[in-house]
């Protein structure tokens, strides 16, 4: 079944870099189209990301374009998410997603 393990998280203050990890099983990965989403407190899941499967074309959210970069391993089953100059407003759970289907997630907070 389909299997999604995020990680790279943690705690850094504004202006710092994250790279989040997604590390996925059970699906023709380097077929699919994925995602990166965000649980920010007080709010509901937000769409943070999106890559292609084969032509790597990328789409992002306003609220982090120009700062975040979605890429993939497709030898390694693996996506990635770059995270530069984070705010405050970046902390949430972050998780991969696949048809709907995500992780665990991995917890980012921004916080001086």
């Amino acid at each position: 079944q389909v299997q999604l393990v995020e990680s790279g998280g943690g705690l850094v203050q504004p202006g710092d870099s994250l790279r989040l990890s997604c590390a996925a099983s059970g699906f023709a990965f380097r077929h699919a189209a994925m995602n990166w989403v965000r649980q920010v407190p007080g709010k509901g899941l937000e769409w943070v990301s999106t890559i292609g499967p084969l032509l790597n074309s990328a789409s992002y959210a306003d609220s982090v374009k120009g700062r975040f970069t979605i890429s993939r391993d497709n030898s390694k089953n693996t996506l990635y998410l770059q995270m530069n100059n984070l705010k405050p407003e970046d902390t949430g759970v972050y998780y991969c997603d696949y048809r709907a289907t995500r992780g665990q997630g991995t917890q980012v907070t921004v916080s001086s």
